[in-house]
Formats: structure tokens, sequence, C-alpha cells
């Protein structure tokens, strides 16, 4: 879905930049008044004068009042002294900082310190020096642009954060959206049929992930299974599950890559995943790939044709518990053209189960560091349920108990399936 990138409100436009500042001079003589307001216009300073401290408050209250950056006022003054004015001003709420300078014939450094507890920045000592009194206002004047120049830096700041929020709510949309998608290209998580039960379990390490299983009708009598882990657990990989995952359609034997061209059958697994590496290696522009394995289940026979394409060994749990690993390893689909794949077979007796898995199931890792590996996977299944979808809830806890309060560090996805075999009525 697109998001249009929201305007820029006046609340998110930067401080407006001032050509001038504007400078408040008050003191009680009009004559300093405007020898002031002359020295401070040849400093390029926009200079309004008043005569009393309660006049300037009041000012500095308006519109026009709120651009005042610099203020110069007499320490001595009726009703309300310089330094009440300047604690006055300080507790008015504003925008910008405002640099306050008192002018005072006072030399004792406590009465100075009272001046610097009401809010101010500087003084000048009366009678005013031109050359100090120049020098100060310099001062002032670049603590002003270098609080502008901050202001405008903090803004920049503060709208890239704005936007980079934005982009990761969209990309957070966007991948609760994908992982929706994802769990979509998975057939049922559960499934009974006469002859055998199966389930399905993936536990995505981000938002979206690389791994895949799912399983596929042949023929009354036959089923096929399929466990994918695409290098990676990103969008890459998940873009490309979701185009494997139209190649083992369940729904429409023409678009799945299993099926011959004219419906008669399938491919046996090993040239299924030989037309697979074709397809990675042709259509395919990045080096992206993927392991995988791929069975065919005889439910009448329990007789199993599966081929290993760098993937895990699939585990069958015999009906009295023991564990065995079958499959040679392989190598994985879309690395090499002219690979070949081999094909394993086995029975299935009626009691037993068949697990297919990725490798974050044995790369698990807990607090310490130490992997669940193959053997530890093994002594797990070897104590799971007869029925399936609780087999499955049982070794995602173990998982997770293993792990402790570290999260998946990769894709973890089971398919589970439990040979029942046909009663006779059924085969006759």
């Amino acid at each position: 879905m697109y998001h249009r990138h929201p305007d820029i409100s006046a609340s998110r436009r930067p401080p407006e930049a001032r050509a001038r500042h504007r400078a408040l001079v008050v003191s009680g003589s009009a004559a300093q008044r405007r020898l002031l307001a002359v020295v401070l216009r040849q400093m390029d300073l926009d200079v309004v004068t008043l005569s009393c401290a309660g006049e300037a408050l009041h000012y500095c209250m308006t519109e026009e009042g709120c651009t005042v950056r610099l203020i110069l006022s007499d320490w001595q003054m009726p009703i309300m002294d310089g330094p009440d004015f300047c604690k006055a001003f300080r507790g008015l709420v504003r925008d910008d900082y405002t640099y306050f300078i008192l002018m005072t014939c006072e030399t004792d450094r406590r009465v100075k310190a009272q001046g610097l507890q009401a809010g101010a920045d500087d003084f000048v000592t009366r009678p005013i020096n031109i050359g100090e009194l120049r020098a100060r206002i310099s001062t002032a004047k670049r603590i002003l642009d270098m609080q502008e120049a901050l202001q405008h830096r903090n803004y920049e700041v503060k709208t890239a954060l704005e936007d980079l929020q934005a982009l990761h709510d969209a990309l957070d949309r966007d991948l609760a959206e994908a992982r929706r998608l994802q769990r979509a290209f998975i057939p049922a998580r559960h499934l009974s049929n006469p002859g055998y039960a199966l389930s399905l379990r993936l536990v995505t390490s981000g938002q979206v992930g690389g791994d895949l299983v799912g399983h596929f009708p042949i023929s009354d009598t036959e089923v096929g299974l399929y466990s994918i882990d695409v290098a990676g657990h990103g969008v890459a990989s998940a873009l490309l599950t979701g185009r494997l995952a139209g190649l083992f359609s369940g729904k429409a034997w023409r678009g799945n890559i299993a099926f011959r061209s004219d419906g008669r059958g399938v491919h046996p697994p090993e040239k299924v995943m030989h037309r697979l590496n074709d397809f990675m290696l042709q259509e395919m522009t990045s080096d992206i790939y993927f392991t995988a394995v791929l069975a065919y289940v005889d439910i009448v026979t329990g007789a199993v044709r599966l081929c290993q394409a760098g993937h895990p060994h699939p585990l069958i749990r015999r009906g009295e518990g023991t564990i065995e690993r079958v499959g040679h390893g392989g190598p994985p689909v879309g690395l090499l053209p002219g690979t070949t794949f081999e094909r394993v077979t086995f029975d299935l007796e009626p009691g037993d189960s068949l697990l297919t898995y990725s490798d974050g199931l044995t790369e698990c890792t807990d607090t310490w560091g130490d992997m669940l590996e193959e053997e530890g996977l093994m002594a797990l299944l070897a104590r799971i349920p007869p029925d399936t979808e609780a087999a499955v809830e049982e070794l995602e806890a173990a998982l997770r108990t293993h792990s402790g309060i570290v999260d998946f560090a990769d894709d973890i996805s089971m398919l589970l399936f439990r040979y029942d075999g046909l009663p006779e009525a059924a085969t006759a």
C-alpha cells in the first residue's frame, strides 16, 4: 500500500530566520535611550526604547515584544528595578532565548550576584564606555546567532527523526501485512485424513521470514510434503517463499512444479529439485538460494520417496519411540548449475511419524549460547504425544524453554506427518 508523505504543517516549520535581532532599551533617561539606540542601530540591531520596567514588561507580552532578543536595562528604576524586571521577564513563556544586560554603577560583586540570580546574562558599568558596550553587545549577538543556528539544527534533527519514524511506522505496517500474506501461503496448519494426519508450525524471528512448510495432494493415495528454508530471513527471503509457495500449490496442479505438464502424476522428487535449481539460476537475478526437503508418501503402503537438498536430516519417530534420521544431505538449491540431487526411499509403519524442519530448531541457543543440536531434537521427538497438533505445540514450547529469555535468532518451521495406514476396506 502506498502511504503519502505528510505535508509539513505550520508546527513543523523551522524557526523564522531574522536578518536583524530586535533589541529593547529600558532606561529612565531619555538622553541615554537616544545614545544607546544610536549605538545599537550602528551594530545592525532593530531598536525599541521604553522608559520604565512595567511598560517594558507589558511590551514583551505583545506579539511584537515576543521577537525581542536583546534587552539592555537600567538597574535603578522606580517601582520595579532592573533585577525584578529581569526575574519577571524570565517568568514569561517564550520560544526564543533573550540575552539580558543590566546597566549599573554597582561594583560590589555580591550586588551583581543578585542580578545573575535574577536571570541577567551580563553587566555594563555606568558611566557607560561605548567601546565596552560594543564588545558586550557583540558577544550577545554571537550567542544569539549560535542559539538561532542551534534551533535550526534542532529543527532539522527533529523533522528528520519524525520522517524516519513515519517511514518506520509505514514499514511496520507493510511488514505486518506481509506477515499476514506470508501466513496465507501456508496451507491448513492441521490436516487429518484417512490414513494420516499432519501439522505445520512456522515461527518467524522477525516480521517476515524465509521458511516455508506445506503439503499438497498428489492423488487419492499419495500426498506431497515440503519443507524449505531460504537463506536469510528478511524481506527478500519472504518474497521468494511467496514465489515458491505458488510453485507447490495444492489447489491447481498446473501451477505446481512437481506435476508433469500432461497431468499424469508427478516428477520424482529429485527431478523437482533439479527443476527448481534451473528456475533459481535462470529466473532469479540475485544470489539467494534455499535448502529443502520434498517427500511423497503413499498412504496405502507407507512407502516414502524423499529428496534432501542441503536441509537438515528428516527424522522418523517409530511407533515404539525410537528415532531414525534419513537422507544424505545433498547440495542447496540455486547455487550451481548442473547440480544433481539424490532420492532416498524408506517405509513408514502405522503409528510412525516423520518430522521435517529448518535448522532454526537444531541451532536454537540457550542463554549460554549452547545449541539444541540434532541430538537434543531427537530427545524431544522421542517424548511427543501421538496427536500431531499437540506434538508440534510441545516441540515449540520445548524450544522456547530451551532458549529461555533469548529470542529465536532464526525462523522456526516444522512439519510433522503421522502415518496411520488405511483400513483394508479402504484399500480393497
